[in-house]
């Protein structure tokens, strides 16, 4: 199902695989690079509705518009904002996960509180752009005070899983699972010891035991815990 939803910033549009009987809503949004055909949120929204999890991505106003420049992080936000009562509409009630890749994922912790989300799924945190460490986008990412999943590769241009974890350290409502010589796109080299097909599967999985009623509800106690 595809709903087309305007903004002030102008209309963005959900693509939503639904689940026959949902238990959560997963809200992924696209990096600045790619829109929501990216390999991971592909396979995401292909795995997880069998599973019971609803996944609806989100094309940014300007990827709908056939711009090819991304729109600034505060146009970004003002979409996702605007377009959070549509989403939670089609949640009925259920926990509603937010989330997305690269930029998404930055929209995600930035407006996780705003938006009422029971958790955030991160691919690929930019960390820092590629080669500036020091212009790190770290309080986005502790920004969020519900259970955070980062999933990172260990060749990550833009932070690695290592060094994502080392920065977030002593964050119990944060989980860094590297994905094993993956570059900011979970793109691995021929050479690998892993095959794109191994990714996929990591990443599906992961998600879909992160989500688990039994497995958010454990994250959600231990945030509590941690506050």
């Amino acid at each position: 199902m595809i709903l087309d939803v305007p903004t002030t910033v102008g209309p963005g549009r959900l693509t939503i695989a639904a689940a026959e009987h949902p238990t959560a809503v997963l809200w992924l949004g696209h990096g600045a690079g790619g829109g929501i055909d990216a390999a991971d949120l592909a396979v995401l929204a292909a795995r997880l509705p069998p599973l019971g999890i609803t996944v609806a991505r989100y094309e940014q106003p300007w990827r709908v518009a056939g711009k090819k420049v991304a729109a600034r992080p505060p146009a970004l936000d003002v979409a996702w904002r605007e377009t959070a009562p549509r989403v939670r509409e089609l949640a009925q009630g259920l926990p509603l996960v937010v989330g997305g890749r690269s930029a998404g994922a930055r929209v995600a912790c930035r407006t996780a509180t705003e938006v009422g989300a029971a958790a955030v799924v991160c691919l690929a945190f930019p960390l820092h752009p590629p080669g500036g460490p020091d212009k790190t986008r770290l309080p986005e990412l502790l920004e969020p005070e519900v259970p955070v999943l980062v999933l990172q590769g260990t060749r990550d241009p833009f932070g690695s899983a290592e060094t994502v974890a080392a920065e977030v350290s002593g964050r119990r409502n944060i989980r860094v699972v590297p994905v094993p010589e993956a570059d900011h796109g979970m793109r691995v080299a021929k050479s690998a010891s892993v095959t794109p097909a191994e990714v996929r599967d990591l990443l599906a999985a992961t998600v879909a035991g992160f989500l688990s009623v039994r497995a958010l509800d454990d994250e959600v106690g231990a945030a509590d815990g941690a506050g």
